[in-house]
């Protein structure tokens, strides 16, 4: 045997005799010479596969038998929760082997970062925004802290990879690399992936054309049983609370929400039927989280209620049930709360949806229907991340002081992530974001101006957080809320707000400083947070279309399910056809059921005549034209190049915005609505028309 296919020795006893192991998990096998061997690598498992060890066991032995010294790893994660969660066990890990491992991110205080400045552990847990931070921190020597750094693993890959987060890891990971002087190897770990192999060479950006070797590993095995799912309706969160009070007594449930005031409101419902409940969503403040997840972890007969920040891996304790609130809208998300359960011996991986209206009901009905055929989504990349390139542009002239106009390209060599940048340099030097002197860049007014408050702290983080209002109850942070949820009956004290699953009676309101004092009331109140129209995918808005002709989806349905779905059949019989889609014409207008997704069916508006265009709207299932429209309009019609119409006000939720050229920005964010694929398959699919009565 290879002596790259086996842990170094002092790990395997303590694996065997600490840990009481008896084998590892197929990944943690499979993974051990790919790693060892120094291939960048793509470690895939279900949720509770070991992929945390998978890649850490054999980087610790690469570690140990290669004498590495100094910070050598760097393992980043989306959440600081789930560094948090991981911290203990790596600590225990690598104290087996006489090294170290320490965690930097925005939580962790000033003495115990001066203490890994000065004494740098073997392995560094941090977000990308942290070491964004520590690159560009003048209390950093970041060419001599990072000199001897060999690898860097990433939790959870998939969810920085379907964002700009994603472009940003490795825009730092590229100057981290040059600050290096030798190849980093990069490996990315994942629960669920429809397109492994583009993910992980996303993630070798640079390594790529240096022909750094690449291995996806899969982890076998597989589910020894198949999971227990089952799909009901129960009409409303309220009926839903009452049947979650009456089911699964002494056991410990995680409900998902798709919203947090439907997190909210079914927590306050669950509350009224006597169930010990918890709250966990990104507007509750870290402690009442931390407070809410440790006492779920070490309850029993309790419920917590989430958004997808529990979708992630943090540890919670042994799970027995996973109920969906309504329906998730992708498959890779369920299977990620799927596998939350099933983690013990014995137990089973289990799901139970409860739908509160009849288009929730559709939705995950089609769902599951997707999930049955083995679909998975790809991860694509957000395109054109000409703002991430903006903010590297920058960050590299904090970082190294200055940095060569002629030579900047050498920084990030091979990386898509700088592809059209070099009209962006322009732009930030004619704007004076960037100042030149003879062939030196640098820092320049406009940055400062835009960027530079709190040491530049806005430009290390790459999304956007909405404006929200923090509510205190005396000295207690309970979370905070959207300044849309404060109506006039609200702020006068008249009605209440609910967070955390509670009422609250506001007593002040501080709108300088965006903090509002609260006290607990009995009363049930209301909780808003801005939100935009969610597009959806064209293959699951496809399969809504498939339930509606007949598909069923391979899961227990229940009675009320089955009747609702029949009943939502016979309403909507007219709105699809077996071999085509329906064309609805009435009168006036003209609705078009080409059930594509959003993106696919802007695209298909962007490329229609501009006086047809602007007299249609578009959502998930419909093209909505305020005239009647002729039935051969979409024939021939060519969508390549096209970009979809974008509301200026659009271009504010680009992070960086002004740092690009006005066109710039809006080609940008046009070209993330751009769905070419479903757009076509609308074009050509043969129209049914029909008489609106």
């Amino acid at each position: 045997m290879s002596e790259n296919a086996e842990l170094t020795g002092a790990l395997e006893y303590h694996v065997a005799n600490t840990l009481g192991w008896y084998d590892l998990r197929p990944l943690q096998k499979a993974s051990i010479e790919p790693v060892r061997s120094g291939a960048d690598c793509l470690l895939i498992a279900p949720t509770a596969g070991g992929k945390t060890e998978a890649a850490t066991f054999p980087v610790l032995s690469r570690m140990v038998d290669e004498e590495w010294q100094g910070l050598s790893v760097i393992y980043v994660a989306p959440l600081k929760a789930l560094l948090n969660n991981l911290l203990p066990r790596l600590e225990q890990y690598t104290a087996w082997l006489g090294r170290r491992v320490a965690l930097w991110h925005g939580d962790v205080g000033d003495g115990e970062r001066r203490r890994i400045l000065s004494d740098p552990p073997d392995i560094l847990l941090t977000t990308p925004e942290s070491l964004e931070a520590m690159l560009v921190s003048r209390r950093v020597e970041h060419h001599l802290f990072f000199r001897s750094v060999r690898a860097l693993i990433a939790d959870e890959v998939h969810a920085f990879a379907a964002s700009d987060r994603g472009w940003h890891l490795v825009a730092v990971l590229e100057r981290l690399q040059r600050l290096c002087g030798q190849r980093i190897q990069r490996i990315g770990l994942s629960a669920t992936l429809g397109n492994p192999d583009d993910v992980l060479r996303w993630l070798q950006g640079s390594n790529v054309d240096a022909g750094a070797p690449a291995r996806v590993v899969v982890g076998e095995g597989g589910l020894p049983v198949e999971p227990d799912v089952t799909l009901d309706f129960v009409g409303s969160v309220d009926n839903a609370a009452t049947v979650l009070s009456q089911m699964f007594l002494g056991e410990k449930r995680l409900v998902f929400c798709e919203s947090r005031s439907q997190a909210e409101e079914l927590a306050f419902a669950l509350r009224s039927n006597s169930v010990e409940t918890y709250v966990s969503h990104s507007s509750l403040s870290v402690d009442e989280r931390r407070r809410s997840e440790r006492a779920f972890a070490e309850g029993r007969d309790c419920v917590i209620v989430a958004t997808s920040t529990l979708e992630l891996g943090i540890d919670i304790g042994d799970l027995d049930r996973m109920i969906q609130l309504d329906s998730p809208r992708s498959v890779s998300s369920f299977l990620q709360r799927l596998g939350r359960t099933g983690r013990r011996a014995g137990s089973v991986r289990n799901a139970l949806f409860l739908a509160t209206d009849n288009d929730t009901l559709l939705r995950a009905a089609g769902m599951l229907h997707l999930w049955g055929t083995g679909f998975v989504e790809p991860v694509v990349p957000p395109p054109s991340p000409r703002h991430i390139a903006a903010q590297q542009l920058l960050a590299l002239a904090l970082q190294e002081g200055r940095f060569a106009r002629a030579s900047w390209h050498e920084w990030w060599a091979g990386s898509h992530v700088m592809d059209g940048a070099d009209e962006v340099l322009d732009y930030l030097v004619e704007q004076e974001f960037l100042a030149a002197d003879g062939p030196w860049l640098f820092i320049g007014p406009r940055a400062e101006k835009e960027f530079g408050r709190r040491h530049f702290l806005e430009l290390l983080s790459t999304f956007i957080a909405d404006l929200e209002m923090k509510v205190i109850e005396g000295r207690r942070e309970i979370g905070s809320i959207a300044p849309l949820s404060l109506t006039t009956q609200v702020i006068e004290g008249r009605k209440p707000l609910l967070l955390a699953g509670r009422a609250w009676i506001v007593e002040s309101i501080d709108w300088d400083r965006h903090v509002i004092v609260v006290r607990e009331d009995l009363a049930k109140g209301r909780v808003r947070w801005g939100s935009e129209p969610m597009p959806e995918s064209f293959e699951m808005v496809r399969a809504r279309r498939d339930v509606l002709l007949g598909a069923d989806p391979s899961v227990r349905l229940s009675q009320r399910a089955v009747a609702r779905l029949a009943e939502i059949r016979t309403l909507r019989r007219d709105q699809v056809v077996d071999d085509g889609l329906v064309l609805e014409r009435g009168d006036k207008s003209t609705v078009l059921w080409a059930f594509g997704g959003l993106k696919a069916h802007a695209t298909l508006l962007a490329a229609l005549p501009g006086e047809v265009a602007d007299s249609a709207t578009a959502d998930n299932e419909t093209i909505r034209f305020n005239f009647p429209l002729k039935v051969d309009l979409l024939d021939g019609l060519s969508i390549d190049g096209v970009l979809p119409e974008i509301a200026p006000r659009a271009v504010d939720g680009l992070k960086f915005s002004v740092a690009l050229p006005d066109e710039i920005a809006m080609s940008t964010v046009a070209s993330r609505y751009v769905d070419d694929t479903g757009a076509l398959t609308t074009t050509q699919s043969v129209i049914v028309e029909r008489r609106r009565d």
